[in-house]
């Protein structure tokens, strides 16, 4: 095979990785969820002795794969639930949970409105942008629904195919149709309209790799209002297979505000950051480029990890 070397959860990962590399289609059935599932289970179980950055290249070149077979996957999914649900004569958001990951994406949701409320200090979003919405926006429908009931969300993807049945999935709601907005275009291409939202999330698989991660990061952060929050989300330990890491440090040119690692069956890692005002950032930039040494690991009630990152100027 080439790419495993000798631990066995990641011998696991690379088998499945040679089974999913050689299926005839990505798209939903009976072997790719098989497939799927199989892979989701073996990467779930946390694990601090998996640090994907320093394996073999071979085991890099594995897991760089995978990722962009996981996101073709996934849109795949997403649209073909999306078209199922746009297909029921009443308001399709009234039978989310027939998508098999609804919860975890209603778990997902609340950690990040529960870590949005605290770093806000009891201010609402007026607007919030969600950049790689896709066909199924369940994190902007949840938070719209249950959790930021009065703010405005406009969401955005390079898919025109994603956002016509995006844009479906809500237009017999008599709420979220009038609060819930999709544009078509590349996140590159988004310019002085960053600067109108309080809030930008970022999804997990725009921008696959580090390079390609950080360029549309630095991009958000030449463009966004400086005190306005980034909201990404990163991968932890064997999760790591499965979506992009993003570290403290690649976040130049913001406040990185906390780190949330789920334990449960959440697979993504959690980033909050503030865009700095540029005349802050040459005296913040030695402060928060891995910064580990003002790292707090704290438990919380749910034993999940939140790592907070500190200023040295600050109190610690």
């Amino acid at each position: 095979m080439g790419y495993c070397q000798d631990d066995q959860l990641v011998n696991k990962i690379c088998d499945l990785y040679e089974k999913i590399s050689k299926l005839e289609t990505l798209k939903p059935c009976e072997d790719v969820d098989i497939l799927f599932k199989q892979l989701v289970s073996t990467c779930i179980p946390p694990n601090p002795n998996i640090d994907v950055t320093k394996m073999s290249e071979d085991i890099q070149e594995m897991r760089s794969n995978l990722i962009k077979i996981c996101g073709e996957a996934e849109g795949y999914l997403e649209h073909h639930f999306s078209s199922i649900l746009t297909s029921f004569e009443d308001n399709p958001l009234n039978h989310l949970n027939l998508f098999p990951y609804y919860n975890n994406y209603l778990k997902l949701s609340k950690l990040e409105f529960d870590l949005l409320e605290q770093n806000l200090h009891g201010s609402v979003p007026k607007t919030i942008a969600f950049i790689g919405s896709g066909p199924l926006p369940l994190t902007s429908i949840v938070l719209a629904s249950s959790h930021l009931k009065d703010s405005i969300f406009h969401n955005f993807d390079i898919d025109p195919s994603a956002n016509l049945v995006a844009t479906r999935l809500v237009s017999s709601d008599p709420d979220l149709s009038q609060r819930m907005f999709f544009h078509t275009v590349d996140v590159m291409d988004l310019t002085d309209s960053l600067k109108s939202f309080d809030v930008v999330f970022l999804a997990a698989l725009v921008g696959m790799d580090k390079k390609e991660k950080i360029k549309v990061i630095e991009h958000l952060e030449k463009h966004m209002s400086p005190g306005a929050l980034l909201m990404l989300r990163s991968a932890h330990g064997p999760r790591a297979f499965l979506y992009p890491i993003v570290e403290p440090c690649d976040l130049q040119g913001f406040e990185v505000l906390s780190v949330y690692h789920p334990t449960d069956e959440v697979i993504n890692s959690i980033v909050i950051s503030r865009k700095l005002d540029r005349d802050d950032i040459a005296h913040e930039a030695s402060d928060l480029v891995c910064n580990c040494h003002k790292i707090h690991a704290i438990m919380n009630k749910k034993k999940s990890i939140i790592e907070e990152f500190a200023g040295a100027e600050e109190p610690v």
